[in-house]
């Protein structure tokens, strides 16, 4: 059993809400992870999965049965099957604001965003559990390579050996396009499909170009668009937003593009083993979506993560912005020196942050210039200190 970073902070929420949410990609531990926080409860516990159909007839009339599971932890999974849920849980927390009554699982944070918003304001604490990270299986160099090239979703991580892992991520891939895609809305073919997400993956670290990848595909831009938000809203693809400053420059404005997870993303490029992935074009931009996943699973609460990029060429891969707060700025390279490009510097000098780092392969902590820092892999965490 791994630890998981959030498993305290949920426990800690279940004391002072009436409901917490756990939203997540499919498959990346949140049934796991829920059965693990009920397994150390004082309170009765039910789980009701909304996948199952013997569970969803208990809930034909859900305000009587949970009405009398006033006493329980109520966990329900995949809860975005039955949004009309979420105004009935109003109903019964208002009627009893004990602590720690419901807690929901879901893999599409919009539904439970905007359902929560709706009818559970104040009520509820929501939490994104992403797939493993580095801090959660422990930085050691193999661990490193290990979860570069599979990804964190545990069970290919974890697998016995490569040629499991790979297959149980196509398996996922095919499985996501040819049933969840659709629950979310999507009416294309599943062939299609495939190949905007094949396109994704050799967009990947780049800017969005809608028209580009309609014409690559035969849809309209609007419709590339609405797929590229419906894989954000199921956790499987990170739009990075531009960094916007008013500094009087020319600034880009596109998103750039990342599938979330590196084990997805290398087996759509057929990268197999940390040799094939070494000698492979998308190495560079693997790292970086990577490492930028790392990085955003340890934001802090109302911490944003922006790119910033001139037509110029001043460009950083990541700012970390907090309110009210000047930046924090992060380039990441994929090799053993720290050495930073032209355009960083004068990305650096136009934003004027608090910090700067250099995130990098090597082991050794150390000042490059004034507020600029070298920083390896193992020690990221440092960033936010």
């Amino acid at each position: 059993m791994i630890h998981r970073q959030l498993q305290e902070k949920i426990v800690d929420a279940l004391g002072n809400f009436p409901v917490v949410s756990i939203v997540g990609p499919r498959q990346c531990g949140k049934t796991t992870l829920a059965r693990e926080i009920a397994s150390g409860m004082q309170n009765p516990v039910t789980i009701l999965d909304l996948e199952s159909p013997s569970d969803i007839d208990r809930l034909v009339e859900p305000e009587l049965y949970l009405g009398k599971l006033s006493g329980h932890l109520v966990i329900i999974d995949e809860v975005q099957h039955m949004p009309e849920l979420f105004a009935v849980l109003r109903v019964l927390v208002d009627a009893d604001r004990r602590n720690g009554r419901f807690l929901l699982l879901g893999s599409s944070s919009p539904d439970i965003a905007a359902r929560s918003s709706e009818s559970l304001a104040g009520r509820i604490r929501q939490f994104e559990l992403t797939p493993l990270i580095l801090d959660e299986i422990g930085c050691t160099q193999e661990n490193l390579e290990t979860l570069w090239l599979r990804g964190g979703f545990p069970l290919s991580v974890l697998a016995n050996d490569a040629t499991v892992s790979m297959q149980w991520r196509q398996a996922f891939i095919q499985t996501w396009l040819e049933r969840d895609l659709p629950r979310l809305g999507g009416r294309m073919p599943v062939v299609q499909a495939r190949r905007l997400w094949q396109m994704l993956a050799h967009l990947h670290g780049k800017q969005w170009n809608g028209s580009e990848i309609a014409a690559g595909i035969g849809i309209s831009h609007t419709t590339a668009r609405h797929y590229l938000d419906l894989m954000t809203d199921a956790f499987l693809v990170r739009q990075l937003h531009p960094y916007h400053v008013n500094i009087g420059k020319r600034l880009v404005k596109a998103p750039r593009v990342y599938l979330r997870d590196s084990g997805l993303l290398h087996v759509m490029h057929a990268v197999d083993s940390m040799r094939t992935l070494m000698g492979h074009p998308v190495v560079g931009p693997s790292w970086e979506g990577f490492l930028l996943e790392q990085i955003a699973a340890m934001l802090p609460p109302l911490w944003e993560m922006f790119y910033y990029r001139t037509h110029a060429g001043a460009e950083i891969d990541c700012v970390l912005v907090a309110p009210g707060a000047r930046p924090v700025v992060v380039e990441i390279k994929h090799s053993l020196s720290a050495a930073t490009s032209r355009g960083f510097y004068e990305a650096f000098n136009d934003l004027s942050p608090s910090a700067g780092f250099v995130l990098y392969s090597g082991t050794e902590f150390y000042e490059i210039r004034p507020r600029i820092c070298a920083v390896p892999v193992s020690q990221l965490s440092r960033i936010f200190q």
